[in-house]
């Protein structure tokens, strides 16, 4: 049963994660040192999906067993392999505020994508207003760098990644897939990615592997720990419970903690605009949860 407002712990947890997400921004940036991304990505993977099976085995879920959607959760795996492909692919080659903006209009290919195909899901005409307002706020938080030096190429690569991202949510609700549990969710996108990440990493000819000291060491804990065995764990919980477009809403968070944590842990700029950032989004997310009259005839 899918259920069409949030209650105190979901909200908690949902900002929590958005506050890990956002703080993994900066832990990726001292893995950088010592691994190149799409190989760090691959690892974190591959690591996350050994205690995901160990997390399903102790609870008596089965690993392999015939679930009748196999090929939709490897559909999301490749789905999931792509948007960090792209993602880090835009980040050679365009600024990261321009990353960022681009990236967060995912909560919209989500919106679309449940309106086109998960009727029941679909936003009121008062939480699109929500959306636009909270990404405004995004927007509003980088606006001093967005000038910055950028390429039509990398910011259509972070486009598209927000798209394979929306896309990957969608499929989620649209699919067979939705009935299965939040770990064989993950399972699946934790090892196709966990093959295919690495290998992409070889044939982008990254150098892989080239410093492990205790700082890349632990970041790479973190991400692999945190981030992708708990984090997107708890992610996949909520997405089975609760509409997706609203759960996406809370996303526009991500980007202004992970602007708070880089102020905090990486000593870099941070501006009276997020105030304001901060204000707009929260006003969003509140739109996006307020009750109103739906986009779709009942």
């Amino acid at each position: 049963m899918i259920k069409t407002s949030f209650d105190g712990p979901a909200i908690a947890l949902l900002i929590g994660l958005c506050m890990l997400f956002g703080l993994n921004q900066t832990v990726v940036k001292f893995g950088l040192e010592g691994v190149s991304p799409l190989m760090q990505a691959g690892l974190r993977s591959a690591g996350a999906s050994l205690l995901l099976m160990l997390w399903m085995v102790c609870r008596g879920e089965k690993i392999f067993r015939d679930d009748g959607a196999f090929w939709w959760g490897v559909l999301l795996g490749v789905l999931f392999a792509i948007e960090f492909l792209l993602i880090y692919i835009a980040l050679t080659l365009t600024t990261a505020s321009h990353t960022t903006i681009f990236l967060y209009t995912s909560p919209f290919i989500v919106a679309l994508g449940i309106y086109l195909f998960v009727p029941d899901e679909s936003l009121k005409r008062s939480q699109v207003v929500g959306l636009l307002i909270a990404f405004v706020g995004v927007f509003f938080a980088f606006r001093d760098s967005i000038a910055g030096e950028a390429s039509l190429l990398g910011d259509s690569m972070a486009l598209a990644a927000a798209f394979f991202w929306g896309a990957t949510t969608v499929v989620l609700k649209a699919s067979p897939q939705r009935h299965q549990s939040p770990s064989r969710v993950l399972l699946y996108q934790l090892v196709v990615s966990a093959l295919a990440l690495p290998l992409l990493s070889w044939l982008l000819d990254e150098p892989g592997i080239t410093n492990l000291t205790s700082i890349v060491i632990g970041s790479l804990l973190f991400q692999t720990v945190l981030m992708a065995f708990a984090g997107y764990l708890a992610w996949f919980w909520l997405l089975s419970h609760y509409q997706a477009s609203k759960v996406a809403s809370f996303t526009f968070l991500t980007p202004l903690f992970g602007v708070l944590f880089a102020w905090l842990i990486l000593d870099e700029q941070l501006s009276f605009d997020m105030l304001g950032a901060l204000l707009l989004v929260a006003l969003g997310i509140y739109l996006v949860n307020k009750p109103g009259k739906r986009v779709v005839a009942e």
